[in-house]
């Protein structure tokens, strides 16, 4: 069975390269794909609260299904 992690944080630039130290978040795991969007839509859609320089990406482990 998959798992599913949120990661990322704030970035020093807009070349997204490496994260600010102290920024880094790792939220999971999660059973479905859907939960884990639904964590990243909470961390990445706060209007006026997040800079442009935040990136969060949701990824699998390597499990099989």
């Amino acid at each position: 069975m998959k798992r599913y992690w949120v990661v990322g944080g704030e970035y020093e630039d807009a070349a997204f390269r490496r994260l600010v130290p102290g920024t880094e978040t790792l939220a999971g795991p999660f059973e479905d794909e859907r939960r884990a969007h639904d964590e990243w839509v909470r961390l990445t859609c706060r209007p006026g609260t997040a800079p442009a320089t935040m990136q969060y990406s949701i990824v699998a482990d390597g499990r099989g299904r």
